[in-house]
């Protein structure tokens, strides 16, 4: 018996070697002092990873970089200062200036300086117009100075009265105050 796999023809001689790949340099195909190894792309032409740019031992934009500070600056190359603001603003409404005057007021819109504040009844309306200067300086204190410097304190929304495309100038209305 042979140990010969079935189909296939045994084998004569020697048994095959395959070539073995040298690096390219002086020397019977050692590299010498300053010469680099030998590229499948040919002498002299670099290889894909050599020509990656790495960086090594020193910082560099592609290495981790902290949260905050690419949060910061991804904020600032996209211009959303104001609006995050803006955003704290309403977010920390009730923080700011206090559970009990939150609950009867809204922040509506900042723009620029200028704060426009809705209550929800005309004595609360009159109320925080007596507090402006107050809130103006606590929202100084917690938000970074100038960023609120005005109030604008309106009342409640109040239906609109004008029915059809006739009406009259300077009409009395109905006579309540709704509020």
């Amino acid at each position: 018996m042979s140990d010969e796999t079935p189909g296939r023809r045994p084998r004569r001689g020697p048994p095959r070697r395959r070539p073995r790949l040298r690096p390219l340099g002086a020397k019977g195909g050692r590299l010498g002092a300053g010469q680099g190894a030998a590229t499948p792309y040919g002498r002299g032409l670099p290889s894909p990873a050599r020509s990656l740019k790495s960086s090594g031992a020193h910082p560099d934009d592609r290495d981790p970089q902290l949260l905050d500070s690419a949060m910061k600056r991804m904020i600032s190359q996209h211009g959303w200062e104001l609006d995050l603001r803006v955003q704290a603003v309403f977010g920390r409404w009730a923080e700011l200036v206090g559970e009990e005057v939150a609950s009867h007021c809204t922040p509506e819109s900042l723009a620029e300086t200028r704060l426009i504040v809705r209550t929800d009844s005309t004595a609360r309306a009159t109320q925080l117009k007596l507090l402006t200067p107050t809130i103006v300086k606590r929202l100084n204190v917690e938000l970074g100075d100038g960023i609120v410097t005005v109030i604008d304190i309106r009342g409640p929304h109040l239906p609109n009265w004008k029915k059809g495309r006739f009406t009259t100038r300077d009409g009395r209305g109905p006579r309540d105050t709704y509020g």
